[in-house]
This record gives C-alpha cells, sequence and structure tokens, in this order.
C-alpha cells in the first residue's frame, strides 16, 4: 500500500506521509497527557520528532515546544480552576523560570551537553531512591517557609529548572514537582499544578529564542499542540480526581522512564 505525502505549512521538504503525521499525533497526545499528570511528556514528544526525516535537531527542539505550550496551557488553566494553586508561589517561580530559560537556550550551543548527562542521571537515581524511601512524601501539605522567604525560594527554583529546561529539556516539569514536594513541602497534587505554570513559562522562554531564528516548524507544530492540548485536559482533569497518591505514582513511572532513556544515552556513548 502506499502512503500519501502530506505537506503541512511551514514543514516543506519534510518526509511526511499520512502514517507518520498520525504517530506523530499519538505521541503528542501521550505527551500531553503524561505532562499534565507530572511532567516528562518531551521524552514521548521529543524523540518522535526527531525521527522524521529531514528535521534538524534544532527544528525538533523548536517544534517540540511549540506544542508543548499549548498542552501546558490548557492544563495549567484546569488546575488553576480546579485545584487553586498559589500564585504568590506560582508568579515569582514562573517569572524566573522564563528568564532562566531564555538564558539556558542562549547557552545552549556553547556547552556540550554530553557534559550534564551522567550528572543529571545521579540526580534522577537519588529522586526515585529518595521518593521510594519516604511512601509518606508529597501526601500532604506542609509548607517549610512563609513570607518574603517561601517567594525567594520559589524563585531560585524556577531559575536554576528554566535554565535546564532551556539548556537540555528532559524531565522539566518533573524535576518542578519533586522539588516543590521536597523542597518546599507540597503534596503532589498542588505542586503538580504549580509546575504546570512554571512550564508554561519556561516553554515561553525558549519560544523567545528559537522564533526569531525561525526554527519552529509551524504548521506540524500547531497540529501536534492540538493534540497535546487534548492530551493535557484529559490528564489534567485524571490527577485532579485522583489525588496526590495518583501522580505519585505516576511520577515514579516518569522518572524510571527517563533514568533508562539517560543510561542508554550515556552508556552508548561510552561504546
Amino acid at each position: 500500500m502506499t502512503l500519501h505525502a502530506v505537506t503541512l505549512p511551514g514543514a516543506e521538504g519534510l518526509d511526511l506521509d499520512v502514517l507518520t503525521v498520525v504517530l506523530l499525533l499519538l505521541a503528542a497526545l501521550t505527551a500531553g497527557w503524561i505532562d499534565a499528570v507530572v511532567g516528562g511528556g518531551g521524552l514521548v514528544q521529543l524523540p518522535a520528532l526527531l525521527l522524521v526525516p529531514g528535521i534538524s535537531p534544532v527544528q525538533a527542539l523548536a517544534t517540540n515546544k511549540l506544542a508543548s505550550i499549548m498542552g501546558t496551557s490548557v492544563s495549567a488553566a484546569t488546575y488553576y480552576r480546579r485545584v487553586g494553586p498559589d500564585l504568590t508561589t506560582a508568579g515569582p517561580m514562573a517569572l524566573a523560570a522564563l528568564v532562566g530559560a531564555v538564558g539556558g537556550a542562549a547557552l545552549a550551543a556553547r556547552i556540550p551537553a554530553d557534559l550534564f548527562t551522567p550528572i543529571i542521571l545521579v540526580v534522577l537515581v537519588g529522586v526515585a531512591a529518595y521518593t521510594l524511601l519516604r511512601p509518606g512524601l508529597g501526601h500532604t501539605t506542609a509548607l517549610r517557609w512563609e513570607g518574603n522567604g517561601h517567594r525567594w525560594a520559589a524563585a531560585g527554583i524556577g531559575l536554576v529548572i528554566g535554565a535546564y529546561d532551556g539548556l537540555l529539556g528532559p524531565g522539566t516539569g518533573t524535576f518542578f514537582v519533586i522539588t516543590l514536594v521536597s523542597v518546599l513541602g507540597y503534596a503532589f497534587l498542588p505542586a503538580s499544578a504549580l509546575a504546570k505554570i512554571a512550564n508554561f513559562a519556561t516553554n515561553a522562554g525558549a519560544l523567545i529564542f528559537f522564533v526569531p531564528y525561525g526554527a519552529v516548524i509551524w504548521g506540524l507544530g500547531l497540529a501536534m499542540g492540538v493534540a497535546n492540548l487534548v492530551g493535557a485536559y484529559i490528564g489534567a482533569r485524571m490527577a485532579v480526581a485522583q489525588g496526590s497518591g495518583f501522580v505519585r505514582v505516576v511520577f515514579v513511572l516518569v522518572v524510571g522512564a527517563l533514568i533508562c532513556t539517560l543510561g542508554y544515552d550515556v552508556v552508548a556513548g561510552l561504546v
């Protein structure tokens, strides 16, 4: 059977057929769901884009950000209506995350990513062990600071993780969630709600850098963005309905997938 070629606006020159587009949309739908629950949807969406014949890595990164920001906007709005995340935390964290993401994207071309991968892998193994060894972690909210101390801590988290998202990216939402839980003392559900707002800001920061360079494939990114948006809406509603225990289980699974992915990259680089 011959598959017909598909031409999306801005995607001229890419080898796209109907099956490829359908698989990309399914990847975006799945990524939106994962991102909405606990972050880490880039584990699905970015590798799918990188498999498209003719697409460059920077185009894949930029197009991934466009699709992701559509999903995070919907999940952030859904969480805001149903969970009511604390904007005194979300505001400083999101603003600092946007600044960090712009700076991280600017550094991405100057610092080899393979220097960071082993470090991130060790951190993720520590995060997984910490979460599994503390079964009560993240079930209830018990904030460690109040007032300006809380806001400065949130801004610091946003700046560091935002810079990581601009520089590398995999698992940004997951890092936001575990840091909000372990450092600030949030339960998993409100932490995931806050993470969506901050993740929206990091995606926006990266696009501020990528759009002027013409790296975004708009037709493909918008099509995947609609699928990501649908997945994000479903995921956010499921997380709100099921609560922090459900988010914690998905968190552990996503961290495990991140460890396997980055571990494979490290081993492949040594062979």
